[in-house]
């Protein structure tokens, strides 16, 4: 059985086993995180009755009310959006780094070429996924407008779950079909066909280029820190799940600092955590799906 799996293993494509490394990564990242994106949600939008309660309070009256599993409502919707981006994400850093290795094989070399394929392989995540999120955005605005507004005018509208966001039932549309002057949307792909015959390709992209503008030097600086951080470390603990786990924790801390630097307090609590496993996983995966080691590549 083993040599069966290691024989399939081999005729997988590279590409596809740092997709498949990236994706799983980027999904079981998400996933550990959950809890504290759930409860920054809530803090958003329930102010009054979750921000009074404060954490701990919080986090006892989600596991009375809710069960194990009401920490990680909404994840699914997330899971899917970021499998795609980060299997992209880390597969197109490796493949940038290789091409611009045999492009200038004298020249880039070092820290400068992980900044250049991580800047490059966060704005081609960002190209190719871009659409779910806008989508994503679309949708999580719809419900956090209704249920602002469902005590007043919108009391009687009924709402339903799909894919682990609150949608507006067909049946119980007001008249107009709008809310708050935008265009009620059923579902994913209510919203995305709405949208694409709204403004084409265009519409789907709209509001791009800050996204572009954002994620160019925070995915560099990502990849750079935690690339360095690993030429760094001894080689007896280079494969130590802890060294990795702290590379990817000051590598997405750095990252976020230097690229956000008003909002790091906010978010270094969500953003940390994330890289940290994000890039353990990826290099773990890597390593059971026997891909060869960067110098073996290039």
């Amino acid at each position: 059985m083993a040599a069966s799996s290691e024989s399939i293993l081999d005729h997988i494509p590279l590409f596809a086993k740092e997709l498949l490394a990236g994706g799983l990564a980027g999904g079981f990242a998400k996933t550990v995180v959950a809890p504290l994106e759930r409860l920054k949600i809530l803090f958003q939008t329930r102010r009054t009755e979750f921000r009074s309660a404060g954490l701990s309070g919080s986090v006892r009256r989600i596991a009375k009310t809710e069960g194990l599993l009401g920490f990680y409502r909404g994840n699914g919707a997330s899971v899917a959006r970021i499998i795609p981006y980060a299997g992209l994400h880390f597969m197109s850093y490796e493949e940038y780094r290789r091409l611009i290795m045999q492009a200038f094989p004298n020249v880039w070399k070092g820290p400068t070429l992980d900044l250049m394929a991580g800047s490059l392989s966060g704005g081609t995540a960002v190209l190719f996924t871009y659409p779910l999120d806008l989508i994503r955005t679309k949708l999580a605005y719809q419900v956090n407008y209704i249920s602002a507004q469902k005590s007043n005018q919108f009391s009687s509208m009924t709402l339903v779950v799909f894919c682990d966001l609150q949608i507006v039932s067909p049946t119980k549309l007001n008249v107009s079909g709008m809310v708050n002057n935008e265009q009620v949307y059923r579902g994913i792909r209510d919203c995305l066909s709405k949208t694409y015959k709204e403004g084409g390709i265009r519409g789907l992209y709209r509001g791009v280029a800050p996204t572009l503008f954002g994620i160019f030097p925070y995915a560099g600086l990502k990849f750079y820190f935690y690339e360095e951080m690993k030429r760094r470390v001894p080689e007896d603990y280079k494969k130590s799940i802890m060294a990795k786990l702290t590379c990817g924790s000051v590598a997405g801390l750095l990252g976020q600092t230097f690229t956000y630097p008003l909002e790091v307090v906010r978010r270094q609590m969500q953003v940390v955590p994330s890289a940290a496993i994000g890039f353990t996983v990826y290099d773990t995966m890597k390593s059971y799906l026997r891909v060869p080691s960067r110098d073996e590549v290039d």
